[in-house]
């Protein structure tokens, strides 16, 4: 049986023009990460709530378990680099609401500032990190999805992040 050839065969992207390019896969990829970078925003930002402290923006979240991460004070300028964000006043201001809200402590340490988590700011990361367990994790679990491929996509997307990175400062060299 002969498949019918309709508009809607094809990859699944958001912009028809950039996947009719040399590689329709790459856009089927950028679709995905614009997908799934919404939603884990969403996720985040209602996760925390549900944690008890609501009102938090996706890069306030991320700068939050960033400094949590193994219990050791982190330097503004490599929480910025850990999660590759260039403005690093968008990870100032983070840190600064963090900080009113009691969440985070910051000293000066010569020219840099270090970041640590409060007892507050401890507690909910491991509320949240509850909740990502009981919702989302035994969710997944469930799909009976294949966690070292699971693993291989993460390198994998890691490596891309690269490339676009090279290529935004290639373009902005235009």
């Amino acid at each position: 049986m002969t498949e019918t050839v309709t508009e809607f065969n094809g990859p699944v992207v958001s912009s028809a023009h950039l996947a009719a390019g040399a590689m329709p896969a790459l856009s089927e990829f950028e679709f995905g990460a614009i997908m799934v970078s919404h939603a884990f925003d969403r996720w985040m930002v209602r996760c925390m709530a549900a944690a008890g402290v609501p009102d938090l923006s996706p890069i306030d979240v991320l700068v939050l378990h960033t400094a949590f991460h193994r219990g050791k004070p982190k330097r503004m300028a490599d929480i910025c680099l850990v999660l590759n964000v260039e403005d690093t006043h968008v990870v100032s201001y983070a840190i600064k609401k963090l900080a009113r809200l009691k969440l985070l402590t910051t000293r000066m340490q010569g020219k840099e500032k270090i970041v640590t988590t409060t007892d507050a700011g401890a507690a909910a990361c491991q509320r949240y990190h509850k909740i990502r367990e009981a919702l989302l994790v035994r969710s997944i679990a469930a799909m009976g999805l294949d966690q070292p491929a699971l693993s291989k996509i993460a390198a994998q997307m890691r490596v891309l992040s690269g490339h676009y990175d090279q290529a935004a400062r290639a373009a902005a060299s235009l």
